[in-house]
């Protein structure tokens, strides 16, 4: 039985169908959080994944001996919508040696002493490089102000700090990309099922967890401020229905993809005289298969 032939360049564009519009209110609501896209279905999705990814990693390579530009990938979500799939499926195959990944969680105390951005500023990526964050600084005004964690005026103050910050990342030619990934409270609960079903999973349990979906309209609520208030051509913010994991890969593949390709990395130009190295390799060559008769 021969493989379909799936269309792995559908016409469609992901960024203008999952950014989100800038200077308006967002509602996570009106969202859907499952779709097929433009996709046939699974296996369809999964293919133009699997190119994409692909391209990703050629034009990651390409960034890094550029050495000039770099992205940094920043991901929001509740628990079990599925950041570390999409790691270790799209952005984790792009080549380690430029690019890492950076889960935040609790602040140590060291941290907790500082500013809250000084864990965060660390971590961006120097020129040619790629980080990706596995939730970010926008914690600081999303679980501390759910949790009631600090004051509402200093949380309040933070959307013009964050503004700043990832304005001059921009400014030192750091693309930024954030991802909310966006999955519905049924999903959510069915995927902590499969975790309470899969001894190897059991690692992730955590009851705050269902004390968070106590808190879901709230969490909403100042999701919905982050997109409002920081979401810069610079650096936006894209909804990404991850209902179904595979549209969640597809789809977030796809704007990485064509975000790198608007940078147009270039590789650097060639400085050796390409007629003397073709020479010295001729020579050696032949000397060694000389040695060797």
């Amino acid at each position: 039985m021969t493989e379909p032939q799936w269309n792995l360049e559908p016409k469609f564009d992901f960024v203008d169908k999952h950014r989100v519009a800038t200077n308006k209110k967002c509602s996570l609501a009106k969202i859907d959080t499952e779709t097929n896209g433009p996709f046939e279905g699974k296996d369809h999705g999964r293919a133009f994944t699997h190119q994409a990814v692909i391209d990703i990693r050629d034009l990651q390579y390409k960034m890094f001996t550029e050495g000039k530009q770099s992205l940094l990938v920043v991901l929001q979500a509740p628990d079990a919508a599925g950041k570390d799939g999409l790691i270790r499926k799209v952005l984790g195959q792009m080549n380690p040696q430029g690019c890492r990944t950076y889960p935040f969680k609790v602040p140590s105390a060291e941290e907790a002493a500082h500013d809250f951005l000084w864990r965060v500023h660390k971590c961006t990526p120097a020129a040619g490089k790629v980080s990706i964050f596995n939730r970010s600084h926008y914690e600081d005004v999303l679980v501390v102000r759910v949790e009631d964690l600090v004051p509402k005026s200093e949380w309040q103050e933070r959307y013009e700090i964050i503004n700043g910050f990832e304005k001059l990342l921009a400014h030192r030619g750091t693309q930024i990309l954030k991802f909310y990934l966006h999955i519905s409270p049924e999903e959510q609960l069915e995927r902590f099922k499969k975790r309470l079903d899969e001894p190897t999973k059991h690692w992730k349990l955590n009851a705050g967890d269902y004390e968070a979906r106590d808190k879901w309209p709230q969490y909403r609520e100042a999701y919905e401020d982050v997109f409002e208030k920081c979401n810069a051509s610079y650096a936006p913010w894209h909804v990404i229905p991850a209902d179904k994991k595979w549209y969640r890969d597809a789809s977030v593949a796809a704007i990485v993809r064509q975000t790198l390709q608007e940078m147009n990395p270039q590789l650097p130009s060639i400085d050796a005289d390409l007629d003397e190295i073709r020479r010295l390799y001729e020579r050696e060559a032949a000397e060694l298969a000389a040695k060797k008769n």
